[in-house]
């Protein structure tokens, strides 16, 4: 075992210390301060900063040439109050990590612990601490910052903790992982008119009736075919809070799934394509925005390989569980760089509540398994 329990009761203490101070994407400077301070006394061979926002990337370099192997954890929270009453509970109303990204962070702090007692024979060990997951716009903007070019991977890994699954169990599999997705605005806008005389405006309310139903027929397909679609109406808006005014703009938010980018773009002009008939039919004026984009997350083949060589040797149980997941993680950006990325899930406990409850904690438990994982894989790469 390559951490002490010194180690383990430090490492806990830490995730804690993060648990109770969670920043939104794009707003994590406070937390990448403190991730610089731990990473410090781990003394890497090199720290960069503002990668992609707040992003941090150790580096640990090996005696020897070899390929570049990246562990990434992320830094933000969610903008979800903590219900709860843990000691270590979050200190900042309305935010809160439940999803778990604090104990990413402390595996791999765990990780940085090992390398600084042991750097790797060849090649160099990076440990990503990533901003903006939550929003898709993370590892996008870490692969577009020049900086990255000096550190790009040859191999990345990260997991996720996942409940549902028995504490410690892991999923892993080739091939896509998991969805892209991407938050879809449609913007309508009419004319105002007088309660009374409705008649002389142009209301979004048809096009909004039309819209609703209409936007689920592009749904189709089931889990792991290709052509699996999915629409949620996450959100609906029309006019003002008044009872004179008939109302002149509408919104409606939708979110849109599939498993490959491929067939995102399909669906996204397809959604495009039915908000501008039925703008069109209504006569009002219609505008397309799209926020929180999400690649898909697709595992190479050599990669997953290296996991699960790392899973027999450290006798960890795992098996493809329910992969693909309907949901998004932005790890996949990585792979679109040409890394050969794998992403496995780790399971938290079949009992415990789901990612984003306002009552989710992540189990300490999963620090050392996580760690341990990590550190065999990047020792079967790098030695």
């Amino acid at each position: 075992m390559f951490l002490t329990n010194e180690d383990m009761i430090e490492l806990v203490a830490w995730r804690r210390k993060l648990h109770a101070m969670p920043e939104l994407s794009g707003e994590e400077a406070e937390t990448a301060r403190e991730v610089r301070r731990a990473l410090s006394a781990t003394g890497p061979d090199r720290l960069i900063g503002d990668l992609g926002g707040h992003g941090l990337a150790a580096v640990y370099e090996g005696a020897e040439p070899g390929p570049t192997v990246m562990f990434r954890a992320e830094l933000d929270g969610l903008a979800i109050e903590e219900v709860s009453d843990l000691p270590y509970r979050s200190q900042v109303p309305g935010r809160g990590h439940q999803c778990g990204h604090d104990g990413h962070m402390a595996t791999l702090m765990a990780l940085a612990r090992g390398l600084s007692r042991k750097r790797p024979r060849r090649g160099r060990a990076v440990l990503m601490f990533q901003p903006a997951e939550e929003n898709g716009a993370g590892a996008a903007a870490v692969v577009a910052d020049p900086a990255f070019a000096a550190i790009k991977p040859d191999y990345a890994f990260a997991y996720h903790n996942m409940p549902g699954m028995p504490l410690g169990h892991v999923a892993v599999a080739e091939g896509p992982i998991t969805c892209a997705s991407r938050g879809m605005r449609i913007i309508l806008t009419g004319r105002t008119a007088h309660a009374s005389m409705p008649e002389t405006g142009v209301s979004p309310v048809p096009a909004v009736l039309k819209l609703l139903p209409a936007l689920g027929t592009l749904n189709g397909g089931m889990l792991p075919s290709p052509d699996f679609a999915m629409t949620t109406i996450t959100h609906v808006g029309i006019g003002e809070p008044a009872f004179g005014i008939s109302p002149g703009n509408g919104a409606v938010w939708l979110t849109l799934r599939s498993l490959t980018d491929s067939r995102m773009e399909a669906l996204c002009l397809d959604a495009e394509r039915l908000a501008a008939e039925v703008a069109a039919e209504t006569g009002l004026g219609v505008e397309i925005e799209y926020d929180n984009v999400f690649a898909d997350c697709s595992n190479d083949p050599e990669a997953v390989a290296y996991v699960r060589r790392a899973l027999e040797a450290e006798a960890i149980p795992f098996d493809t569980g329910d992969l693909p997941l309907r949901g998004s993680e932005d790890f996949g950006g990585f792979g679109k760089d040409g890394s050969r990325i794998a992403l496995f899930l780790l399971g938290s406990g079949e009992n415990r509540p789901h990612l984003h409850n306002p009552d989710y904690d992540f189990p300490d438990d999963l620090i050392g398994i996580g760690a341990r994982v990590f550190n065999r894989t990047l020792r079967d790469i790098l030695g």
